[in-house]
């Protein structure tokens, strides 16, 4: 995996103009191991007519031509291409569609080359800090039987600065999570009164949630110079009672005293472990480790930049489990001239689309799926 390594050792996390030969090689690279070392993942490039041994330009349009998966499949069957004693991180999905999850593996290379990418473009955006933090985790308390990619994060940002002490809001009780606001309440109250930061991070719909009761309560808090939030993992469930990120923000600096400035967003899924960090004006600039596509919902064909389309994501970071090309179901959007001073173009999520929806960009995977012996 030689062009994976020199693409994630890249001086600028987002110069993706300046990559595309560099990254069109790591991807066919990738696609070629997969379809040798995984006979799910072969059949399914089999059955859509598609060799890797047959490409022979690499170019912008490389990754483009490699055919995706649904994530939607990850949810429904196992997929790897190496032993499981060759990974040291197994990770899954949260399970909020109808309890199916993602399980994907994660060889020391791709833990190598993600911690390259996180260096980078977290120190692209002040989230290192040698200023000791008191963390108040807005997700899961990590538990033995907790796997899911997102408590995993969320405890690893935790390393971004020396850590003076962790709440979690989502606790294990009884063999369920729930939550407990009244003691991070009361840690919002101690941690004000300290002479280090705070450092908020997690799922942004309980933060909300929490800052909705304080206003509500006529509680607020000054949290100490350096203070932020970080808000990772979407609002998963609670999508109709969606807040909109001014409000937030607005809510922030009310209860918190923590302003849209200090307020990091980040975006992601455990089929596609790229970090993407949102800049100085709140736009996730896609960096040079990934690509994205916005393609059509019924033709499935790649759309311009400015149209509204479904979300394929790509990158050759893994090679434990074939998500090198994965669509999702987000609705999104590709934008330029941010103004932010990153040259990179970046994604707007729109929204997502029900399962049912979607089901033209599984139908080709799936129905070759049926006819493999898992």
């Amino acid at each position: 995996m030689k062009y994976r390594n020199k693409l994630f050792s890249v001086k600028n996390p987002y110069d993706v103009s300046g990559t595309e030969q560099l990254f069109a090689r790591a991807a066919a690279e990738n696609c070629y191991f997969h379809y040798t070392n995984c006979k799910e993942y072969r059949r399914i490039l089999k059955g859509l007519g598609f060799d890797p041994g047959e490409i022979i330009t690499f170019d912008k349009n490389t990754a483009e031509s490699i055919p995706f998966i649904p994530t939607t499949l990850f949810k429904r069957h196992k997929m790897f291409s190496m032993p499981r004693c060759r990974m040291p991180i197994k990770a899954t999905s949260s399970g909020t569609s109808g309890g199916n999850i993602s399980e994907i593996g994660f060889d020391a290379g791709s833990l190598l080359c993600g911690l390259k990418m996180v260096l980078k473009v977290g120190s692209k955006r002040g989230l290192f800090s040698p200023v000791p933090c008191n963390y108040i985790l807005m997700g899961y308390k990590p538990h033995r039987g907790n796997r899911t990619a997102v408590t995993k994060t969320a405890t690893g940002a935790t390393l971004f600065t020396p850590c003076l002490s962790k709440t979690y809001i989502l606790k294990y009780r009884d063999g369920k999570y729930v939550p407990d606001f009244e003691g991070v309440i009361s840690a919002i109250k101690r941690c004000s009164r300290s002479c280090f930061p705070g450092r908020f991070m997690g799922f942004p719909a309980y933060t909300y949630f929490l800052l909705k009761m304080m206003e509500d309560r006529g509680i607020r808090v000054k949290m100490p110079k350096g203070s932020k939030i970080l808000l990772g993992g979407g609002w998963k469930q609670f999508y109709s009672e969606k807040a909109d990120k001014k409000t937030v923000y607005r809510l922030s600096e009310k209860i918190l005293g923590i302003g849209e400035e200090n307020i990091i967003e980040f975006f992601g899924a455990v089929e596609h472990p790229i970090l993407y960090c949102d800049c100085e004006k709140h736009h996730f600039h896609i960096p040079a480790y990934s690509r994205v596509i916005i393609r059509d919902p019924v033709t499935l064909e790649p759309l311009k930049k400015g149209e509204i389309g479904l979300v394929n994501l790509i990158t050759p970071m893994v090679k434990a489990t074939p998500v090198l090309s994965v669509m999702t179901d987000d609705l999104g959007v590709i934008r330029d001239n941010c103004g932010c001073g990153i040259k990179s173009p970046y994604l707007e999520i729109i929204g997502r689309v029900a399962p049912d929806s979607i089901k033209t960009c599984a139908a080709g995977a799936e129905e070759i799926m049926k006819k493999i012996q898992l």
